[in-house]
């Protein structure tokens, strides 16, 4: 980040930094709200099945997160074969697939 001091700029006479004089003053949520990602991650997959290779957005994948590694998967078909495949998740995957928008389910047991 060279060129940047570290502090926030200041302008206008409203004391808020970027917001002009006579801005109405907005939280981040508002000023983004109804914002889409303009480009969908996209994830690396393959099938044992077919054994094929290819990519997947985030809404044609699936992660449940249970209380043990054997319990917190993700899950998908794939467009080859049409096989559900289900594979498991470590802390690293469900780091990346949560972040990248996948839907994710939480199990929790009924002991």
């Amino acid at each position: 980040m060279s060129g940047m001091s570290g502090a926030p700029e200041r302008t206008g006479t409203s004391g808020k930094a970027g917001a002009p004089s006579g801005a109405p003053e907005m939280s981040v949520v508002t000023a983004f709200a109804g914002m889409r990602r303009v480009v969908d991650v996209m994830f690396k997959a393959a099938c044992p099945d077919c054994r094929a290779g290819f990519e997947l957005t985030a809404s044609a994948l699936r992660l449940a997160i249970g209380a043990s590694s054997r319990t917190t998967f993700y899950s998908f078909t794939c467009p080859e074969c049409g096989a559900a495949v289900r594979k498991p998740a470590g802390e690293r995957i469900v780091e990346l697939l949560t972040g990248g928008g996948v839907r994710t389910l939480r199990l929790h047991s009924t002991l």
